[in-house]
C-alpha cells in the first residue's frame, strides 16, 4: 500500500468512527458489524415456511436481517408492513432468535455484482418438509373463507393478532 492509499484508509477510519449507524426506521442499530443473513419479503402473514428458512441460519449461528417490503394493503396483502412486523417480532422475541427487523421500500428488481463477496443462496425446502406444502395464498384464502386450516402452516402465538389484524 502506497502512501496515499494509506493516508485515505486512515481517514475512513477516523470518519468511519463518528457515523452513527442507523436502520431504515433510524434508530441507531447494535451489532452493525456483524454478518447478517438477509432475507426480503411480504411476510403476508409470516408463516412456518418463513420461519423454516430463516432458522436455516439462525440454527448455523448467523443472525438474520428480516426486510419488509413496504406494500400498500390489498388483497394479496391483507396486513399493514407495520403489522407485519409486530408478527414477526412477536415471533423472534419469544424464541430469543439473533433478528433484526427493518422495513424497506418496495422492490423494482434485486441486483448485484459479480464476485459480491457474500453467497447468494435459493431456498429449496426438502421434500419431506411440512414447508414444502405451506402457501401464503392458501393461508389468506382459507382465512377469507372463515376455514381454520390456515391456523396449522401459522405459530399459534400469532393466531389471536392475525384474527384481531383482519377484523
Amino acid at each position: 500500500m502506497d502512501g496515499r492509499q494509506q493516508n485515505l484508509k486512515t481517514l475512513l477510519l477516523k470518519q468511519s468512527k463518528n457515523v452513527e449507524k442507523i436502520n431504515h426506521g433510524g434508530e441507531p442499530t447494535k451489532n452493525i458489524d456483524k454478518k447478517y443473513a438477509i432475507f426480503v419479503g411480504r411476510y403476508q402473514p409470516y408463516h412456518f415456511g418463513h420461519i423454516e428458512l430463516i432458522k436455516q441460519k439462525l440454527n448455523q449461528g448467523i443472525p438474520a436481517l428480516i426486510m419488509v417490503r413496504n406494500i400498500e394493503p390489498d388483497e394479496r396483502n391483507p396486513f399493514t408492513t407495520e403489522q407485519t412486523v409486530t408478527m414477526i417480532k412477536k415471533y423472534h422475541a419469544a424464541h430469543g432468535d439473533d433478528v433484526v427487523v427493518m422495513i424497506i421500500p418496495d422492490i423494482e428488481s434485486v441486483n448485484y455484482g459479480r464476485g459480491v463477496g457474500y453467497e447468494i443462496n435459493e431456498y429449496q425446502p426438502p421434500a419431506d418438509s411440512g414447508a414444502m406444502f405451506i402457501s401464503a395464498t392458501k393461508i389468506r384464502e382459507s382465512i377469507k373463507n372463515g376455514d381454520d386450516t390456515w391456523k396449522s402452516m401459522v405459530d399459534e402465538s400469532l393466531h389471536t393478532d392475525i384474527e384481531g389484524f383482519l377484523s
